[in-house]
């Protein structure tokens, strides 16, 4: 991608998510000293938060701070400082410092600056704490997508696929994976989408890390079409998905990925489409979507609500106005076809 407007920030952007990408395989694989993979069921929808969280949270806002100062950014993130600052939670506070501190010493591996010295608890909550901007005006200019479990080669996935057809979740039973993870990257208006490999074991970032130019897939007819969607379904509605699928002719079974893996799979041709209409009372959150959506963009796709509008990010923390659902194809006519597929299930369904 040649140097143009917004590309310091996406350079740094792509190194901050590659610390990220190899602290979660850390904490995963129980690999640092301070953690093992616990999960705290406090989040709104009952999805677990884990050591990773919190500590990527921490570390992303500190590097970003550091680097453009604290006064130059707004950070809408997930995750609050309530838990961790009460005083039952003093050893989860250690172990998530720990945690932040371990991969920061890391930061020079990924041409990024560790602190002078280690972070205390305060200065991660600080930096945790510091991620409550309510979202603005502005919409996406650039997009970075880190998948520290999704293969980085089709051929793999393609076995999976056969097999299960499903991604699974980071498994320390499952060693490949580990060697297939990715990250990709956009930037509004470039009309190009970029995957990396992580970079595995000492190894050092050395840009552009082997990238290359990914596209959405050329299959437009439905038989031949990969549908994914959530592998969750407290908050998305898998039946009427599937009675859409039906409708528009898709044979093959979903391929149901976590979190904004679908958005990845569309991006680089591994699928086609991605339905999600979520269930009556939960509104979507604009960081599940953000950076997906520009990249599917970039690389050729379409992304609207089931209406056919884009998606507004401008509106806050939620993506306000959202019409019934959303809708991402790797094409024009797969997109019209589900988009035409919704409004003549929509009367006769249940959400």
């Amino acid at each position: 991608m040649e140097d143009d407007k917004y590309s310091l920030e996406l350079n740094v952007a792509v190194r901050v998510v590659h610390m990220a990408c190899s602290l979660c395989q850390k904490v995963q694989k129980g690999l640092l000293s301070s953690t093992s993979f616990v999960q705290f069921k406090s989040k709104e929808d009952n999805s677990p938060v884990t050591i990773a969280d919190w500590s990527v949270q921490a570390m992303v806002s500190w590097i970003l701070s550091e680097i453009f100062g604290s006064q130059n950014i707004s950070i809408v993130a997930e995750e609050d400082v309530q838990t961790l600052s009460k005083p039952e939670s003093a050893g989860l506070l250690e172990m998530v410092v720990n945690t932040v501190n371990e991969c920061l010493s890391e930061a020079p591996r990924f041409g990024l600056k560790s602190p002078a010295q280690a972070l205390g608890p305060s200065q991660v909550l600080e930096a945790i704490g510091r991620c409550n901007a309510a979202g603005g005006p502005l919409e996406v200019v650039i997009g970075v997508l880190g998948c520290p479990n999704y293969p980085a080669k089709r051929n793999w996935l393609v076995k999976h696929e056969q097999q299960s057809h499903a991604v699974p979740e980071l498994s320390v039973t499952n060693p490949g994976i580990w060697e297939e993870g990715c990250i990709l990257y956009t930037r509004t208006g470039s009309g190009e989408a970029w995957m990396q490999p992580l970079v595995q074991g000492d190894k050092k970032l050395v840009w552009p890390n082997s990238a290359r130019l990914v596209r959405v897939s050329s299959i437009q007819d439905p038989a031949l079409a990969t549908f994914c969607e959530p592998v969750e379904e407290a908050n998305s509605n898998h039946s009427f998905t599937a009675g859409l699928a039906q409708a528009v002719g898709l044979r093959k079974k979903p391929l149901r990925v976590h979190s904004m893996v679908k958005y990845a799979a569309i991006a680089r041709g591994d699928a086609e489409i991605f339905m999600k209409f979520a269930r009556a009372g939960y509104k979507e959150k604009i960081w599940d979507h953000a950076a997906g959506v520009l990249l599917v963009q970039e690389a050729g796709g379409v992304v609207t609500d089931a209406g056919g509008r884009p998606l507004d990010f401008s509106k806050g923390m939620y993506l306000e106005g959202l019409d019934r659902g959303i809708v991402a194809c790797s094409g024009v006519k797969l997109h019209e076809k589900i988009i035409g597929a919704v409004y003549a299930s929509w009367d006769s369904s249940n959400l």
